[in-house]
């Protein structure tokens, strides 16, 4: 491994130092504020070096080889070879000692990694606004809007080159639109049996209550019915049969996929039939088991995964996947009303090609219920981006886009 100590004035003038005279593959070992500016040790060959170093004896090229004819190794083993075990053990101990050490050595490189992240991301944004202004600008107002950096840049690579910020992001928001998987459903329409599966805590009971009365207002109650086979909810049979009293729709329990099965079969001449199903975490073992309840050969069950507006963008990509197993046909967005953005679901949607067809946006049964439109959704977006926009400083937009663009700028000038 060969080792080099690099002073400079500036952070960015001592990285080109390290690039010049270690090249690419060079790794900083740790970085602090001198009197003269900032100094880096970097190393190359650090990880010859740390194989090296964790090589058992007998590893080597030379060690005798294993016995191959089914005799144990310890049985043709010399006296002498035997005696010396406890030697063994010890070196064993020692590079024990030495693997924790390199660990700690690993994780300290990681660690000064990670600070040198932001001002590589400041370095980018610096370099960005100084040849490209309005793309800077455009970045940022879609970073507000919640949208995953990826897709911000996708969205801003396919901008025209426009010298107005206003048009750009006009244009923006209308590529925006096109983008997000919206999609007209029928089931208002047409009926039939229909599951609303998702988390708990999403409004899955409070939104079967608004499909069912949407469906009963245009159609007769008498062509409704309610099934819930949520058993682990204190309280959740009773909601539901609360709201089928203030309907006037029957309400039945499904314990298991046989009731469920034969429900169904008495339930026919119902032209729209909604299951309320257990709310389950995207992380509970059982979730793969209540999920298979719904696959029957008798009836095709529509699937409609339930997504909570008020989550974080990590949470719905996990929810989705999890939820992928019971293959959603649609999604149905609720709480609109309490989320502070809308970018990160938008994105999560986009990326899992997931369409939406409904919107929930109060409690009211059914008036805060409405057919999903792409253009409304991104005008609610839009007005929550401006609502939080004087909060957010320049350096939390900067972090949110920073692993991208801090990654551009290496690259380039690397």
């Amino acid at each position: 491994m060969k080792m080099r100590r690099f002073i400079a004035p500036e952070m960015r003038e001592v990285i080109q130092k390290v690039n010049e005279e270690l090249g690419p593959d060079a790794l900083i070992l740790s970085n602090r504020r001198v009197a003269d500016g900032v100094e880096i040790i970097a190393a190359v060959d650090y990880e010859e070096a740390l194989q090296d170093a964790s090589a058992l004896p007998g590893e080597h090229a030379g060690a005798p080889a294993r016995q191959v004819d089914g005799t144990d190794d310890h049985d043709v083993l010399p006296v002498q070879a035997r005696e010396t075990s406890a030697v063994d053990s010890s070196v064993i101990e020692r590079d024990s000692s030495h693997e924790i050490e390199l660990q700690k050595m690993q994780q300290e490189i990681r660690s000064l990694r990670s600070m040198l992240e932001a001002p590589l991301s400041r370095l980018a944004w610096a370099e960005m606004g100084r040849r490209q202004p309005y793309r800077a600008a455009l970045l940022k107002r879609m970073t507000l809007l919640g949208l995953h950096p990826v897709i911000a840049n996708q969205l801003a690579d396919q901008v025209a080159e426009i010298s107005d910020e206003e048009q750009s992001w006009k244009q923006a928001l209308s590529l925006l639109e096109g983008m997000l998987p919206v999609q007209k459903d029928d089931l208002l329409t047409k009926g039939g049996v229909v599951a609303l599966v998702g988390p708990t805590g999403v409004g899955k009971t409070t939104t079967v209550a608004k499909l069912a009365a949407k469906f009963a207002l245009r159609h007769g109650r008498r062509h409704v019915a309610l099934v819930t086979m949520d058993h682990y909810r204190i309280g959740a049979h009773d909601q539901l049969r609360t709201y089928g009293r203030l309907l006037g729709v029957p309400v039945h329990i499904a314990g298991d996929q046989e009731e469920l099965r034969v429900i169904l079969n008495q339930m026919q001449d119902r032209k729209l039939i909604l299951i309320d199903t257990a709310g389950a975490g995207q992380r509970d073992v059982r979730l793969s088991s209540q999920l298979s309840t719904l696959d029957l050969d008798c009836a095709t069950i529509k699937r409609y995964l339930v997504l909570s507006a008020t989550g974080q963008t990590t949470l719905y990509d996990e929810v989705v996947r999890s939820f992928s197993k019971v293959r959603p046909d649609r999604c149905i967005l609720t709480k609109i009303d309490e989320a502070t953005s809308l970018g990160g679901v938008f994105s999560v949607l986009m990326k899992h090609r997931l369409p939406v067809a409904y919107v929930g946006d109060g409690q009211r049964v059914p008036d805060d219920f409405h057919v999903a439109r792409a253009r409304w959704l991104i005008a609610q977006a839009v007005e929550l981006m401006k609502d939080s926009e004087q909060s957010q400083s320049d350096e939390i937009w900067m972090q949110a886009m920073g692993a991208t663009e801090a990654g551009a700028y290496a690259h380039a000038h690397g």
